[in-house]
Formats: structure tokens, C-alpha cells, sequence
């Protein structure tokens, strides 16, 4: 059996074959428009049957700390699947449902599951408590916004975790939407610095 700190030093391992890149003269553009020379690409990482193994583990045991959690999931793509991830890993029997927030809605909602366009996978319905997933967090505001669409439903989102936190700034936007920002890693971890 593998223990949660063994699963964090092996993931951190595999991050830094499968996902890290640095560039100190030529820098990244981020999907938050900041530039930097630190750059994370975790869909290599997920896809990878060790490390969706190490991430299933480590996201268990943060589920395991909140209390009557409905749904799982967040917004398009990096939460698709650790969604997938997420659910494999619960019980069975567990009644955690997973869903999908696009960053664009469809115009069309959950024919079937009544989600209002944009929200996409289980049912969801008023005072559900939601905690929402995230690949890479930088300034926190991909997932806010889905944190927004998703308490406009009137779901009580109560958490999110990421990957991976670059420390630019994502845990205090989370702390200002009071929604704690739980990282499985940060920046630093693979870095050093």
C-alpha cells in the first residue's frame, strides 16, 4: 500500500519527467497571461497510468477531510480527468457524482440532468457541496469563475484542489472567495526554489 507521502514524492518525480519545462531566456505564456520561465503541462502526468494512480491517492485523501461532499469536477480540460481520476477512486457505494464546467457553454444545457448550459456530466441541484478539481492553478481565476457558475446554481463549492500551485498568487484569490485552495503541490517542490 502506498502512503500519502511516498505518492507525493513519486508524483513530484513524475511532474518533473513528464510535465516540467524551463526556459530561462526564452519565457512561457501562461493561460493567465503572466509570462514565466517555469512552465507545467500536466495532461502527461494525468494520462499516465502511475501518476493517475499516485494522483487518485492523494486526491482520495483530501476528499476523505470534508463532510457530506455531493459532486466532484471542475472546468474544461484539465479537470476532465482528474474528474475520472477522482470518481475511480471512491468507495463503491459512494454517492459522489462528477461534472464538467465548460469554458464556453454549448447553448444547450444537461438535456437529461437539467444543468444549466455550460455544466455538463451528473445532476446537479441546489445546496449541493462541491469541490472542485484543477490541474494547474496561477492566479486562481479559471477555477473562480467556475466556483461563480457553479454558487449561481446555488451549490456550496467548499474546496478545490490543484496539482499543482506555480505561488502567483492563487491561494489568496481563493482566500478572498473564501474557498480554501489545497494544493497536492507546489511550485517549489519541483523547482527548488
Amino acid at each position: 500500500m502506498t502512503t500519502i507521502q511516498e505518492a507525493k514524492l513519486r508524483l513530484i518525480t513524475k511532474v518533473k519527467q513528464l510535465a516540467y519545462l524551463y526556459s530561462p531566456n526564452e519565457y512561457f505564456t501562461l493561460a493567465s497571461g503572466k509570462k514565466s520561465p517555469h512552465f507545467f503541462d500536466m495532461k502527461p502526468v494525468m494520462m499516465n497510468p502511475e501518476s493517475a494512480h499516485l494522483l487518485g491517492i492523494l486526491i482520495h485523501d483530501e476528499i476523505q477531510k470534508f463532510t457530506g461532499i455531493n459532486a466532484i469536477g471542475g472546468l474544461e480540460l484539465g479537470a476532465v480527468p482528474l474528474t475520472g481520476i477522482a470518481i475511480a477512486k471512491t468507495s463503491k457505494g459512494s454517492d459522489l457524482k462528477g461534472f464538467i464546467v465548460r469554458k464556453e457553454p454549448k447553448g444547450r444545457g444537461g438535456r437529461k440532468t437539467g444543468n444549466p448550459p455550460g455544466i455538463e456530466g451528473s445532476s446537479l441541484n441546489e445546496g449541493d457541496k462541491v469541490l472542485l478539481l484543477e490541474d494547474v492553478t496561477t492566479t486562481g481565476g479559471s477555477a473562480l469563475k467556475a466556483a461563480v457558475r457553479l454558487q449561481e446554481m446555488g451549490c456550496i463549492v467548499v474546496g478545490c484542489i490543484t496539482i499543482l500551485d506555480r505561488q502567483e498568487g492563487g491561494i489568496n484569490a481563493f482566500e478572498k472567495s473564501e474557498i480554501p485552495l489545497i494544493p497536492l503541490l507546489l511550485k517549489s517542490d519541483i523547482t527548488g526554489e
